[in-house]
């Protein structure tokens, strides 16, 4: 989204900020989860320190749910008929975009929220959310504000306090909300966040649970990891799914190698079960149970995935322009329909359909285009790539110009990031080596 220059709420200075009125979840299924988050329109001002939302008209759209919802500041002191002129473009805009068949009574009739909260209880009631559920993610987020704004001497008395609130679902919250940071490009927050991850990890009985669960996670995943680089069979898969000690351990093995769980392993599963003793037969067992049931809901969501990624190729077209289409749903645009889009382009072709072939193709060169790395990314691949020290400078003395105070900034946010997610120190020092000799060659240029 693009970011847009505005007024800081408090002190009136020009800021940028990504600003979003129409969530049109028809458009744009993400657009649900902005809102929800919190983190749409949300701003801080490097000014005067503010932080918060703006103050916007807003207006929602779900089609599947028959929910049109409009919401507009009353701090703004604007009249009704001044509001209806400026939510009326967003609502016509919403309704053109809907099939002839898909304009239900609903789209006649929007449905004014008074609060930003009651818009949201409204979306998520929508989704079979109860009000008490809503009352329970609001003390979750309260609480997390809490800690969040404490000091960290502080932190594990307040934790220990209040593990009895600290859930799964707010271990989820905090994550979610460390994803949208990190793509905010906020550093400081989530430096923040990522500290009070550690400690819920450390404080909390579930957070050990947690930790220990990742622990088993990370080493099933390196013993599959090690077996295929040696070749992978179903013997030796079959090993390492024995030799899991937890559930989930067992269905992360289970989704990374689904196509090694054939008829062929449940067999070669099914003679160990009946060679082993009475104690190891029934673990066994319990096992193969497990893995029916993981595979069989791997296989549904996977199936329900392609029909949807089905879907949406032939309503991208069905569309005039090809280009604009396939960029609305960008976000939806997922390994499984680049699946389908292969398969369907080699079934055109064979039939001699050139038509939607022809199509199809440019569905193909748009993605291309779109996935195509930024200039600055395939810089710093170039970069990252050189040799040695004098092969950098080489190439930073003939690209000079691409070295600004922006380049450095996102290249510092990189290898920020890359440590918080969890990436291999090496990966991380070598990110913070090329940061430091291109900040070296920035300083040396300025002096020059």
């Amino acid at each position: 989204m693009a970011q847009t220059q505005t007024s800081c709420p408090r002190c009136r200075q020009p800021i940028m900020a990504q600003i979003e009125q129409l969530f049109d979840v028809n458009e744009d299924p993400q657009a649900k989860q902005r809102l929800l988050s919190g983190q749409a329109n949300y701003v801080r001002c490097p000014h005067c320190g503010y932080e918060g939302m703006l103050s916007l008209p807003i207006v929602y759209h779900d089609n599947s749910k028959e929910l049109l919802l409009t919401y507009f500041p009353p701090d703004l002191g604007v009249s009704v008929n001044e509001q209806e002129k400026l939510l009326g473009p967003m609502i016509t805009k919403t309704v053109n975009r809907l099939a002839p068949e898909q304009r239900k009574a609903y789209v006649l009739r929007p449905q004014g929220m008074l609060t930003m909260q009651t818009m949201i209880e409204k979306v998520l009631e929508g989704d079979g959310i109860t009000r008490e559920e809503i009352q329970k993610s609001q003390q979750r987020m309260m609480l997390l504000e809490r800690l969040m704004t404490i000091s960290p001497a502080s932190r594990a008395d307040v934790i220990k306090q209040e593990e009895a609130n600290i859930d799964q679902a707010f271990f989820m919250l905090l994550s979610r909300i460390m994803q949208a940071t990190l793509a905010q490009g906020d550093q400081n927050s989530a430096r923040v966040l990522a500290g009070l991850q550690q400690d819920l990890l450390t404080h909390t009985a579930l957070g050990q649970e947690l930790k220990q669960q990742s622990i088993e996670i990370d080493n099933a995943v390196k013993a599959l990891q090690a077996a295929d680089k040696e070749g992978l069979t179903r013997e030796k898969l079959l090993d390492i799914l024995i030799g899991t000690s937890s559930d989930a351990a067992l269905s992360t093995i289970a989704s990374m190698a689904r196509g090694g769980l054939d008829y062929t392993f449940f067999e070669l599963l099914s003679n160990k079960i009946d060679q082993a003793g009475a104690e190891e037969k029934e673990k066994l067992a319990a096992m193969r149970e497990k893995l029916l049931l993981v595979t069989s809901q791997i296989d549904q969501a996977m199936q329900a995935e392609m029909d949807a990624s089905k879907q949406l190729l032939e309503a991208i077209l069905k569309e005039n322009n090809i280009e604009e289409a396939v960029m609305a749903h960008i976000e939806e645009i997922s390994d499984f329909f680049v699946q389908i889009l292969k398969t369907e382009l080699d079934a055109a072709r064979k039939a001699g359909d050139l038509g939607r072939s022809s199509k199809i193709q440019q569905i193909v060169s748009t993605l291309q285009k779109a996935s195509a790395p930024p200039p600055e990314v395939a810089f710093i691949d170039e970069l990252m790539s050189s040799e040695n020290e004098e092969q950098l400078n080489k190439i930073l003395e003939a690209n000079s110009d691409k070295i600004t105070p922006e380049f450095l900034q996102l290249l510092n946010s990189i290898a920020t990031q890359a440590e918080q997610q969890g990436q291999q120190p090496e990966v991380v020092e070598q990110v913070r080596d090329l940061y430091r000799a291109v900040l070296r060659f920035s300083m040396k240029k300025a002096m020059k």
